[in-house]
């Protein structure tokens, strides 16, 4: 049976008729991804109201950040505890890269299928027991097609058991300051104490994009197919991204949306625009329609009062500190990183000023890449960042032969 839905999915998706589909598949006690739906866009006019008033979402609860910084822009019970469906798998994603960050995983690596694993109904990719795939086919069912059994298939083969990486979860959870998060399974099916908020989401999600930037690799994937290969054969798979802001607003690049007959319609939605990324969190929407419509909306609004400055120049003027006893009396300095910085107080940008602290003087010997002084960044008299200035060059100690031969070269140089 699993064959022939894999079978028919496959061939639904080639003719381009996902919505057909999911609507035939069984719910179980998981409710089906949602059916595509035409996301309007805002009139100039109702933009510029909702920049005045602020979004109105619909959702139970609902979040906005600005994902370099990691500065609230608009929250809505933002710390109610709430089912959170498959946006749990966020977290679950998060401890995969972890793993190959770490070395401790490979892309290339090859996982099996237990019998618990492909037990797990739900939206699945259905995996059979003993089926082998990749790492990176398991993290493309995962975020492409939100696949449960996928999902539990990488965490008994990263921690040898479901529990063992559930509880991996919750410590990750809690050295994010997620305070008001418990998992109780990888996947999100409802579980009873299964809850976080919409705030923690954000927290995990901008974890994941900034320090995994990667991920966005999967989660902008459309449509795409993987190859079961058992003992009865090999057949393609369809898979269809349950995320449909990916196709209907232009600037999404993720992340994960989630839903159950407890959780509602959930959305973690990010998205990118001239150089601002943001992350807009929606929960227990009341179908999957407003869970697009509200995060749209969301995202429209932070880009409307966001506004990004990149300084490419760095420093423009010589930076140089006195060395005393060195074998240079100077030592000049360089930045070597990129400041940027995302405005949502309506300052403009363009007005930023730039100053050079230094140290007064050094003590040889002076490293490379030492840290001499400071180029600070001032918008409408108020500070919003600094990065270092380094070292060039290294500068030596002076010592007794070393001043003497100084000496020489200067009195014999004609």
């Amino acid at each position: 049976m699993k064959r022939i839905l894999g079978w028919l999915i496959s061939i639904v998706l080639l003719f381009g008729k996902t919505q057909t589909l999911y609507a035939a598949l069984p719910e179980n006690t998981f409710l089906c991804e949602e059916t595509q739906e035409k996301t309007q866009e805002r009139t100039g006019e109702e933009a510029e109201e909702q920049l005045v008033t602020g979004p109105e979402p619909e959702a139970r609860s609902a979040f906005l950040m600005e994902a370099d910084g990691g500065q609230i822009l608009f929250e809505k019970n933002s710390q109610e505890q709430l089912a959170p469906a498959s946006v749990t798998k966020i977290m679950t994603l998060l401890l995969i890269f972890d793993a190959l960050d770490s070395g401790k995983l490979h892309m290339e690596d090859s996982i099996t299928t237990s019998e618990y694993a492909a037990s797990m109904g739900g939206s699945q990719v259905f995996l059979e027991p003993g089926e082998t795939q990749t790492a990176d086919t398991m993290i493309k069912c995962i975020s492409v097609a939100s696949a449960n059994d996928a999902c539990v298939a990488m965490a008994e083969h990263i921690s040898g058991s479901e529990e063992a990486f559930v509880a991996q979860m919750n410590e990750r959870a809690k050295g994010l300051g997620m305070e008001r998060t418990t998992f109780q399974n990888c996947n999100g099916l409802d579980a009873e104490g299964h809850v976080t908020t919409a705030k923690d989401i954000g927290i995990m999600s901008r974890e994941l994009v900034t320090k995994y930037p990667e991920i966005e690799k999967y989660s902008t994937i459309w449509m795409d197919t993987i190859t079961h290969t058992t003992k009865k054969g090999s057949s393609e798979f369809g898979l269809a991204n349950t995320n449909k802001l990916i196709r209907q607003y232009k600037y999404a690049t993720g992340l994960k949306t989630g839903s159950t007959n407890d959780a509602g319609f959930c959305l973690s939605a990010t998205a990118r625009k001239d150089g601002v990324e943001l992350i807009s969190v929606v929960m227990a929407c009341p179908d999957a329609k407003t869970r697009v419509k509200d995060s749209v909306a969301l995202l429209n609004y932070g880009f409307g009062i966001c506004t990004r400055y990149e300084d490419k120049e760095g420093l423009t003027k010589k930076a140089e500190v006195k060395v005393i006893g060195g074998v240079q009396d100077k030592v000049s300095g360089e930045v070597t990183e990129q400041f940027a910085y995302t405005d949502t107080n309506g300052r403009n940008p363009a007005e930023m000023e730039k100053k050079v602290t230094l140290k007064k003087k050094m003590k040889a010997p002076v490293k490379k890449g030492e840290t001499i002084g400071e180029l600070v960044y001032v918008l409408n008299e108020t500070e919003v960042g600094r990065i270092p200035i380094k070292a060039r060059t290294a500068v030596g100690k002076l010592t007794y032969k070393k001043a003497l031969l100084q000496t020489l070269r200067q009195t014999f140089t004609v």
